[in-house]
């Protein structure tokens, strides 16, 4: 935990006296007073520590015969130091001379070596002469996203530091000796063929473009325009720069965001150009009267047989004329890829235009189980802590997640945490790269999440590592959770849990005997039919330990889109108005009643997959499906795309002619997220402005336009005319906005919520003095073992779990249209253990079929010791090979989510299963 006690020197810089905190280098006392010292090797950035290998920020200290190397000289009190002094200006010179000899010529690469020619300023030619011709280690082309030319390279350590220190994945080191010592990657050249997961990290860092991005060589390094806004994928919610150039972005850049710290992964440095892939949908289209059948039968390039071009009147009036006065035969879909205003103007538009509540989004595909329990327990859906508070703690629990993959700048909080020396626990069925990083690394049996937390919560009762005072002023139902653990002796559910007693009873101790602990869960947890019971054990596990409300505290689930957060906020869930007030509630409904002039129904609507069975059932005929692809994100697709099929009005709004768009009767082609402005919430509650770096493409228009010109076609009569109006107006009603404006993010970037004051910047740590529930307490909610719906048997022997890679995310409708990303992992495949694959006679990169009751699919099979010998890993972002026509739709009865991560399902070779 840090220390809070900050002590100052003073000392003399350039004449002036200064006093700065203990620990401050000359260097960031000089620049925190606008003095300009060159630098290199030195990166101020978030999670860099200094070097001093360059030389080139030299300065003169008062009684000491060699120069010092501003970037790690520490101030000390009484110093007197002299930045400008010929002596110091005049090293400073030759260091950049001496290295000048050796760059290629100024303007080559604009982009990333302008750091260098910014210190060298305008200067002559060097006088020394250029490394002679093959020294240098030749031109690196061989991974797609970067290109390595170490002629370019300094050796100021920086793309080291960033790998291994920042983004601690220690695939970059220096080997050689003396003038001959250059970077390498995993012990061996090339960089296409090491574990490099393509982050840009070092990109980024370099000071001399000797690491840039592939896409930024010779004529691509040129841009006119750079654009603040928020990466469109995971939840983490990265700040990102947009440099553009006319109406293409060209390169993407990490900004420090308190997300990110400038930090980025593959997707968000690399995954931006399906922004401009031929497939955009560029005017609006209806279905041909003459059309085939509806289906995933469509070429998204080659459209013309089953849809005409339409003008934007007369594709919304067929749009609206299809949902017009047809109440509950009415639903729809929203999305978690679009902003916060286009979230609540969707949830209005189907509550208010048709009366009733069946609306709903992605998160009842993700975290739906983690929210009810969340709610129920401790009274709000969103965490308790950021995850940036893990620099505070000393023990964290990642379960059911792989933040490597599909957080990965959250992992670097996490890795950078354990390399210092914290505690960390990994508990999953499978196994993963954060396991590397963990003091505890247990790998349970799928589907026995609730025995071993109880175990784990019985050994911290039994050895008396309860907080009791924490329990007795913050919690209720504690007695009832006491009884309920006496029945979770480790040696008692063994069995169920595969994990050993000692293992167990050591991550108790771990746990329980932290002064600071959090717990990070994702969809491994949340995606079974005990989903909610499972996240009702980490409640307790957190609860009964005292780790809720303090520094290097909580609860965090994950959240996995961009969106998720602040689109359930919004109110995006068919029994919630926005800030999670339930529709039943009378003064929440007469609010909204008042404020848009028409009554809300007081019943909970459907959700996501109960929608998909009023569909079959012949209750909802209509849809209008918002950036959301339940063709391939739904469980059971069969199921799901018969819904599609059956009903007799779709309208679809999204970016591409994506599977489910293949169904629909009219398409409106919609904006991407840097093709607009909007605001976004991530996983750790902070509200961040988007901002449009480009124009949508063609006669697309922005997401919140098109949802109101279609219910203003259906007769609703809105008049917004910017997305700041409806922030406003939601601001206006939702307490968790409290003093956030529109003006305030424009000009801050990013608010947490709460936010106390119109100036604080919000709060990272909640419930430090009580819960949002009746008399403010907290709730132990005891949770017993409830099997999978399908056990493994005879004719389905092993067990199938469903996740993301680390370059492709959701149905792949955007990353499988990103050329590198695309690249990196172009084909459809499945982890399975080595001897699985010896067992079914196929080698790893040979075909292999996967059936469960529901369908069959048949792809490339990977060999993964990750991946348990009964167990087989498949991503869901291949349409050639969808997860979901797999997967069980069998529900939590809580959060009314579907069991993805747990099927009994066969292997067995296919045909030309033998890799060549």
């Amino acid at each position: 935990m840090k220390d809070v006690i900050e002590t100052f020197v003073t000392f003399e810089l350039d004449g002036a006296a200064v006093s700065v905190p203990a620990g401050t280098t000359i260097w960031e006392a000089a620049h925190g007073r606008g003095l300009r010292i060159p630098h290199l090797c030195h990166r101020p950035a978030p999670g860099y520590r200094p070097d001093g290998n360059c030389r080139a920020c030299m300065v003169e200290v008062e009684g000491e015969r060699a120069l010092a190397a501003s970037c790690v000289r520490e101030a000390a009190e009484g110093m007197v130091v002299r930045t400008a002094t010929p002596r110091a200006e005049k090293a400073r010179a030759m260091v950049i001379e001496l290295l000048e000899a050796d760059q290629p010529a100024r303007g080559v690469s604009p982009d990333r070596s302008s750091r260098f020619w910014e210190e060298a300023g305008e200067r002559a030619p060097s006088r020394f002469p250029a490394m002679e011709e093959g020294r240098a280690p030749p031109c690196d082309r061989s991974h797609p996203a970067m290109e390595v030319d170490l002629g370019a390279c300094i050796q100021c350590g920086l793309c080291v530091r960033a790998c291994r220190e920042v983004q601690v994945n220690d695939v970059i080191g220096m080997a050689g000796r003396g003038a001959d010592t250059w970077p390498v990657f995993d012990f061996a050249d090339p960089m296409g063929a090491s574990t490099c997961v393509a982050c840009g990290e070092c990109v980024q860092a370099c000071p001399t473009g000797a690491l840039m991005e592939a896409a930024m060589v010779g004529d691509g390094a040129d841009f006119d325009t750079e654009t603040k806004s928020v990466c469109p994928f995971c939840g983490v919610g990265c700040q990102v720069s947009l440099r553009s150039k006319g109406d293409r972005i060209v390169a993407v850049d990490g900004v420090d965001g308190p997300a990110n710290e400038g930090r980025l992964c593959v997707k968000g440095r690399f995954g931006f150009d399906y922004v401009h892939h031929p497939h955009r949908l560029t005017k609006p289209l209806i279905r041909r009267e003459d059309a085939p059948a509806k289906g995933l039968n469509v070429d998204p390039g080659d459209w013309g047989a089953a849809f005409r071009e339409a003008s934007w009147e007369e594709a919304l009036e067929r749009a609206a004329a299809g949902l017009r006065g047809r109440g509950r035969e009415v639903a729809g879909f929203g999305s978690a890829k679009c902003s916060n205003e286009e979230a609540y103007l969707f949830q209005r538009f189907i509550r208010e235009g048709f009366g009733h509540n069946n609306v709903d989004h992605c998160t009842r595909l993700c975290h739906a189980s983690s929210v009810a329990a969340l709610l129920e327990n401790v009274g709000s859906g969103a965490v308790t802590a950021t995850f940036n508070e893990i620099e505070n703690a000393d023990c964290a629990i990642v379960i059911g997640a792989n933040p490597v993959e599909n957080h990965p700048v959250a992992a670097t909080y996490l890795k950078q945490f354990a390399a210092r020396g914290g505690t960390l626990i990994v508990m999953d069925p499978r196994g993963q790269a954060l396991a590397r990083h963990a003091a505890h690394m247990l790998q349970f049996r799928p589907g026995a999440d609730v025995a071993l937390l109880n175990s784990v919560m019985h050994v911290i009762v039994e050895e008396g590592l309860v907080d009791r005072q924490y329990v007795k002023g913050f919690t209720e139902n504690w007695a009832a959770q006491e009884r309920h653990l006496a029945g979770f002796a480790p040696e008692r559910v063994e069995g169920l849990t595969g994990i050993a007693p000692d293992a167990v009873r050591a991550v108790a101790r771990a746990f329980a005997g932290a002064r600071a602990g959090m717990i990070f869960w994702g969809m491994g947890v949340s995606q079974h039919v005990h989903g909610t019971d499972n996240a009702r054990c980490l409640i307790s596990l957190a609860l009964m330990c005292g780790h809720v409300g303090r520094p290097g505290t909580g609860l965090h689930p994950l959240r996995g889109q961009n969106n998720v957060q602040g689109a359930s906020d919004a109110g995006l869930i068919p029994m919630f108005l926005p800030d999670y007030r339930s529709v039943a509630d009378p003064d929440a409904r007469g609010g909204y009643a008042a404020l848009w002039g028409a009554e809300v129904a007081p019943e909970a609507g459907l959700t996501v997959t109960e929608i998909m069975d009023a569909v079959h059932a012949g209750g909802v005929r209509a849809m209008y499906v918002l950036g959301e692809n339940p063709a391939m994100s739904d469980p059971d697709l069969a199921h799901a795309r018969g819904a599609l099929a059956k009903l007799d009005h779709l309208v679809v709004q999204d970016i591409f002619l994506t599977e489910t768009a293949n169904y629909a009767d009219v398409i409106l082609p919609a904006s991407a997220f840097y093709e607009k402005a909007g605001t976004v919430t991530n996983t750790n509650r902070q509200v961040q402005m988007g901002r449009p770096a480009v124009p949508p493409p063609g006669e697309a228009r922005e997401d919140w336009r098109v949802i109101r010109d279609l219910a203003n076609a259906c007769g609703l009569g809105w008049t917004y005319e910017h997305p700041r109006e409806v922030f406003a107006e939601m601001a206006g009603m939702m307490p968790s906005l409290a003093n956030i404006t529109w003006e305030r993010l424009e000009r801050e970037g990013a608010v947490t919520y709460p936010s106390l004051t119109p100036e604080d910047p919000g709060q990272p740590i909640v419930f430090g003095d009580g819960f949002p529930r009746e008399g403010g307490r907290a709730r132990f909610a005891p949770a017993d073992v409830v099997p999978p719906d399908e056990l493994p048997d005879a004719e389905y022997p092993m067990v199938l779990t469903t996740g993301r890679q680390l370059e492709h995310w959701h149905t792949g409708s955007m990353t499988r249209r990103a050329s590198v990303l695309d690249a990196v992992e172009p084909e459809a495949n499945c982890s399975l253990h080595p001897s699985t694959l010896r067992r079914l006679g196929v080698e790893a990169g040979g075909m292999v079929t996967l059936e469960t009751r529901r369908g069959a699919v048949t792809l490339m099979a990977r060999a993964d010791r990750a991946v348990a010998p009964d167990m087989v890993f498949l991503p869901f972002a291949y349409v050639e090979a969808a997860a979901n026509l797999l997967t069980n739709p069998a529900l939590d009865p809580y959060g009314k989510i579907p069991e993805f991560k747990f099927a009994a399902v066969r292997a067995f070779a296919a045909k030309g299963a033998a890799a060549e």
